[in-house]
């Protein structure tokens, strides 16, 4: 009887010994799930906000063990975070990087590491073999889109138009990006002139102080093209305290369609949004997942995306989630 307690009490060591072996095979957790190393910009906007809480939400759902860093934008701390997750054993490394150079040496250390890197919303100018995918917007197209409705606006227009444009944070793909994309069509237009551009950091705070100088400056501005929202909101105040009718004296294009802006749309204050969806924590996790497996993914996914003139911000805007 003795024999037959002591045989069963081994098995059941064997079993139990097999089975924590098998939970201890993911690199980063000490179990069997997928251990995710996010660097996020900041916070420097509603868009952000949104998209650091798509991402947070659908790791949860995903099952996704999910260590987010908050770059607060910083590179310096981007690469810190990246340095702490190739440290820690992460599985999988992904990252909205806050500008487009000096990634080089921390992607060769992830490389080297074994952990594959994903890029989220906007891109490197590294060599393409240190990351494995790169999701997000196409920001040339979105600054074309911006163009393309100021052209058409102003087919007819005989008189110079006065654009004046609020960019985003300095070295960054989107302001680099929606920039070239929106004065490659204007060009067309002879009448179209950017006669001021300078950044307001993606923020409100930062696009009202800029919009208060060049409301100073430029007494003939005809149209503002902000790189976000949250710039073209903070621009909006400054009109109003200047007397001006925002969407009417200044006509405002801005790019996001972000909560807050759309209802700016809506109340006639803004004209024009081109969409940028911050909701990317579904497909980031679907592309964490096949990098995990070794399944092949696409190298450039691109987010579907459209415009808002005023009626359709009117239907959109009910049932917007972000």
């Amino acid at each position: 009887m003795l024999r037959r307690i002591l045989a069963a009490v081994t098995s059941a060591v064997l079993v139990l010994t097999a089975l924590t072996a098998c939970g201890d095979s993911g690199s980063g957790s000490g179990s069997g799930s997928i251990t995710l190393g996010f660097s996020q910009v900041g916070a420097e906007s509603g868009w952000r906000t949104a998209n650091t809480r798509s991402i947070k939400e659908e790791a949860e759902a995903a099952g996704i063990d999910l260590k987010f860093a908050d770059a607060q934008q910083k590179q310096e701390n981007q690469i810190a975070a990246i340095r702490s997750f190739i440290k820690q054993k992460v599985d999988v490394i992904a990252f909205s990087p806050v500008v487009v150079t000096g990634w080089d040496a921390v992607l060769k250390e992830a490389k080297a590491a074994g952990i594959p890197v994903v890029l989220t919303d906007r891109a490197v100018d590294s060599d393409p073999s240190m990351y494995v995918t790169f999701l997000g917007s196409d920001f040339v197209e979105e600054g074309r889109k911006a163009g393309r409705w100021l052209v058409e606006e102003n087919k007819d227009t005989k008189e110079p138009v006065n654009i004046v444009q609020l960019e985003g944070t300095v070295g960054a793909a989107p302001a680099i990006d929606r920039k070239k994309g929106f004065e490659e069509v204007i060009k067309t237009n002879p009448n179209l002139k950017v006669i001021a551009s300078q950044s307001g950091e993606f923020t409100r705070a930062k696009g009202k102080e800029v919009m208060q100088a060049l409301l100073k400056a430029h007494k003939d501005i005809d149209v503002l093209y902000a790189h976000n929202d949250d710039m073209g909101l903070g621009a909006m105040q400054a009109i109003e305290e200047a007397g001006l009718k925002p969407g009417d004296d200044i006509k405002i294009i801005t790019v996001d369609a972000v909560k807050d802006g759309m209802q700016a749309l809506v109340d006639g204050k803004f004209n024009f949004i081109v969409e940028c969806n911050p909701l990317l924590g579904g497909q980031l996790m679907e592309i964490v997942k096949k990098v995990h497996a070794d399944e092949p993914v696409e190298r450039r996914i691109v987010t579907e995306e459209t415009v808002f003139d005023q009626e359709a911000a009117k239907k959109a805007l009910p049932t917007r989630k972000y």
